[in-house]
């Protein structure tokens, strides 16, 4: 007879949704992973990637046991082999510069609670350079915290108290899919949906409205929609005069534009503008939804924060079915005095949007080794050239994954890491308020260790071994302790999500932990840094998530032989280019990427738009030609303030 188990899980991938999932394993294998029924928000979806899981667990392009490359390429060794060299290096390089002259880079492949015991090591070590800032939300973050003191976002489930909803650069079809549900259910009692994007997502097609602004100008477009509330005498004035602190400034920048001028600077119509602003008020409570697409510019804190402030004109803060939400923390729930930074002084850190930049030039002491753990930099990090350059310039790159990607072939040590499905462990989320169980269904695929397993057995190689090693129960049952302090034992956090106790709509009090206990308004605002007209690169880059994909999470069989690119047909005539034959796209960073291009009319003329995360090694790459910086805001990465422009392959 089989043996036939139904194991309990939640997917850990950098994605907001964090499924729980329910995975079957007969005789060992995982042959089935689908959505758990029993998870209060996800009940039963998980996206179309899940099932695709299974191959990446054993496809054949996994790497299952350490490698380590010589002059004749990689070489298979043992464990204690490679941690041996790791060991002996990283004392050899404390020893002559001190532990700073190590950089540890830590990605967002796995954000679980055992994650933070990565970065205990090497405090244990010493404390060696980090990173700071974000390749994704923490200019959102960041934003919203100088208007509300600190972001809270409305549970999920609470938007079902919706009777609009506007998906300001979301895409749920494609990245959070248990917001599907919602969004039909709100159309079904009568209410509106809109979309805004500068690319027809797939959501689009759920929605009642798609408004399409120029990249980056999104601002004008909620001083517009705010101006016509105004203008009405549809504003909540009760919030602005008792609970909100610099509004008459906010006013003066949107008496300084006619409703007319902002939809021209936001490029699109005014009754794009009106719509959207008859929906807040008409359709009340409607809850605003921001997307990670919005954090790609520069001074994307303009958008984020004016888009704050149409909320609290309407009079959508702190009401249920409300709010303007962006994220949650997935680290909240867990004690973050394991991350062990207080061991130390201050340690150097490194800014991750131009971290190839920083790496080249950090001196005092310089760089020598990169440990590397769930990320890609080479490919998803702005202007991989720079990146490159960085690392092929170390004297030991240590990378930990699971296939050969951009950035293991700049590495000199391979580690194999295990996947979800192959380790015990605890993943709250940066999209909802539940924390969930991560079960070992498998046992690891080959010679693969966790990421704790890997630093328990290098850390017998130093002195702090002892106050390192201990059981992963145990340190789950000492991490996961403000969890344990909201009532759920590890037992029960073993077999079900528990929600953090969180409101399910913050701010109703309007009370703000700000340092006026108020909103407070944007009361800056300089048009000019918005200003990017480039006539020789005339098309803004919009690299979007994969519909098929989560980021470079891809083996190189994977990949089609060129990356697709999309421009509006008119655009393409203009240019002499044909659908379906190979373009180059060339940016300012004298990047270049071939690429296959496809028109669409759905396109803005001003825009060029593919999926991220295809491995520059299969011909992808698009961060070839992304520009490195950082945003104003929040240390966030500006990927859309890249320019390109088309010519056809001779």
């Amino acid at each position: 007879m089989e043996e036939i188990q139904n194991i309990v899980t939640t997917c850990t991938r950098d994605c907001p949704n964090t499924c729980g999932l329910v995975a079957t394993v007969e005789q060992g294998r995982l042959v089935r992973l689908v959505g758990s029924a029993e998870h209060p928000l996800t009940r039963g979806a998980a996206c179309h990637k899940t099932a695709k899981y299974i191959e990446r667990v054993y496809s054949e392009e996994r790497i299952t046991s350490p490698m380590v490359r010589d002059g004749k390429g990689w070489q298979p060794v043992s464990w204690d082999t490679a941690l041996d060299i790791i060991a002996d290096k990283m004392k050899l390089i404390h020893e002559q510069d001190g532990p700073e002259a190590i950089l540890y880079y830590q990605g967002y492949g796995e954000r679980t609670a055992l994650k933070l015991l990565n970065t205990y090591f090497f405090n244990l070590f010493g404390g060696v350079t980090t990173l700071r800032g974000s390749l994704c939300g923490g200019t959102g973050q960041a934003s919203q915290n100088l208007d509300l003191g600190h972001r809270i976002s409305h549970d999920p489930l609470d938007h079902y108290n919706s009777k609009a909803m506007i998906l300001w650069a979301r895409n749920p079809v494609t990245t959070n899919i248990s917001l599907v549900p919602i969004i039909k259910d709100i159309r079904k009692r009568g209410g509106r949906i809109i979309v805004i994007d500068p690319y027809k997502n797939r959501t689009a097609s759920l929605a009642d409205r798609f408004i399409a602004p120029a990249p980056g100008m999104d601002v004008y477009l909620a001083m517009a929609a705010a101006r016509i509330i105004l203008e009405r005498g549809q504003a909540d004035t009760d919030f602005l005069t008792k609970f909100s602190q610099g509004f008459p400034a906010y006013q003066d920048f949107l008496d300084g534009y006619t409703v007319e001028e902002l939809c021209a600077l936001a490029d699109v119509t005014p009754d794009d503008a009106s719509y959207l602003a008859e929906t807040l008020i008409t359709c009340a409570p409607a809850s605003i939804l921001l997307g990670w697409g919005l954090h790609r510019h520069k001074d994307a804190h303009y958008t984020i924060r004016a888009i704050d402030a149409l909320g609290a004109i309407a009079g959508i803060i702190g009401v249920p079915g409300g709010g303007v939400s962006q994220g949650f923390e997935e680290y909240g729930p867990y004690n973050q005095d394991y991350w062990g930074n207080h061991l130390n002084p201050p340690r150097r850190t490194l800014l991750m949007p131009v971290i190839g930049q920083e790496l080249l030039q950090v001196e005092h002491p310089k760089i020598r080794m990169v440990f590397i753990t769930a990320a890609n930099p080479v490919c998803m990090a702005p202007n991989s050239a720079k990146v490159i350059k960085a690392l092929q310039g170390m004297e030991c790159v240590v990378c930990s994954g699971h296939f050969l990607n951009d950035t293991a072939d700049m590495a000199d040590i391979f580690l194999p890491a295990t996947t979800f499905l192959e380790e015990n462990d605890v993943m709250a989320s940066y999209g909802h308020n539940y924390v969930g169980p991560v079960n070992k269904a498998i046992e690891p695929v080959g010679e693969c260790k966790t990421d704790y397993q890997m630093f328990s057995a290098l850390a017998t190689r130093f002195p702090f071994a002892e106050q390192f090693c201990r059981s992963e129960e145990e340190w789950l049952y000492d991490i996961c302790s403000p969890i344990r302090a909201w009532g759920c034992t590890m037992e029960e956090l073993r077999t079900a999500p528990f929600r953090i106790p969180e409101p399910m709509a913050p701010y109703q009090d309007k009370c703000f932990p700000t340092a006026s206990g108020k909103f407070e308004f944007m009361t800056a605002f300089d048009p000019e840094k918005l200003a990017d007209t480039d006539h020789e690169f005339p098309y803004t880059l919009l690299t979007v998530a994969g519909h098929n994909h989560i980021c470079s999470e891809r083996t190189l069989s994977d990949h089609s032989p060129l990356p697709e690119v999309v421009l509006h047909p008119d655009e393409a005539d203009q240019l002499g280019l044909v659908e379906g034959k190979p373009v180059m796209v060339t940016s300012r960073t004298g990047g270049a990427v071939k690429a296959l291009l496809r028109t669409d009319h759905a396109m803005r003329r001003d825009c060029l738009l593919s999926e991220r995360g295809g491995w520059i090694k299969a011909g992808h790459g698009l961060n070839r030609l992304t520009v490195d910086m950082a945003s104003t805001v929040g240390d966030g990465t500006p990927y859309y303030q890249t320019k390109v422009k088309l010519s056809p392959c001779r």
